[in-house]
Order: structure tokens, then C-alpha cells, then sequence
């Protein structure tokens, strides 16, 4: 007795399904938990951000007070003779600056 061509063809299918199906549905399984896993290791590592955020946030005491450091001198607190003349700052100045070239500021009586 023969065996049709279309149970043939049902049979050599079943076979295959029943190799097929227990690997893709293993190789999803191991998918998914791959996925799961790096979902809880990234929220382990955003944890120890905030933690470490809010370590360094936090106000910081100084056993002392804080001291202001002097500003240092303006300009009108050099004396005119350390800035020397008007005339050599002026011949100082580059010649394709013409126009640009003011007297410096309370040098105007020196």
C-alpha cells in the first residue's frame, strides 16, 4: 500500500514544525531574558547615578569661614608713571589700526 504524495508532504511538514518550533521558541526565550537582563542592569547603573548624584549635591560645611580674596587693582589704581607715556602708548599701536586708536582712559592730563 502507497502512501499518498500530500500525506507525504503533511508528514515531512509535521517533522519539520516539531524541530522548528522548539528552537525559535528557545531562541526567543533566550531573547527575551537577554533583554530582561540588560533592563535590570540598566536600572542598577541609573540607581547608582541618582545615588551618586544626590551624594554630591548635597551642601557642603567648611569648618571655616570664607575669606574674600582682594580684588586686584583697576586701572585708576596704577599709578600714571607706571603706564608710562602717552605718546610711546599711542606710536606702539599697530598702523593698520588707525581709527580704532583712543587715549586711554584719565591719561588725558599726561
Amino acid at each position: 500500500m502507497g502512501v499518498s504524495k500530500q500525506m507525504t508532504f503533511t508528514l515531512a511538514c509535521a517533522v519539520v514544525l516539531s524541530a522548528l518550533v522548539p528552537g525559535l521558541a528557545g531562541y526567543l526565550s533566550a531573547r527575551l531574558e537577554a533583554i530582561e537582563s540588560a533592563e535590570r542592569s540598566l536600572r542598577a547603573l541609573e540607581t547608582r547615578l541618582h545615588i551618586r548624584e544626590a551624594r554630591d549635591a548635597r551642601p557642603v560645611s567648611y569648618p571655616g569661614p570664607c575669606v574674600r580674596t582682594p580684588a586686584a587693582p583697576g586701572y585708576e589704581d596704577v599709578p600714571t608713571a607706571a603706564l608710562g607715556h602717552r605718546r610711546q602708548w599711542v606710536d606702539d599701536v599697530p598702523a593698520w589700526l588707525p581709527g580704532m586708536v583712543t587715549e586711554p582712559p584719565h591719561a588725558g592730563g599726561h
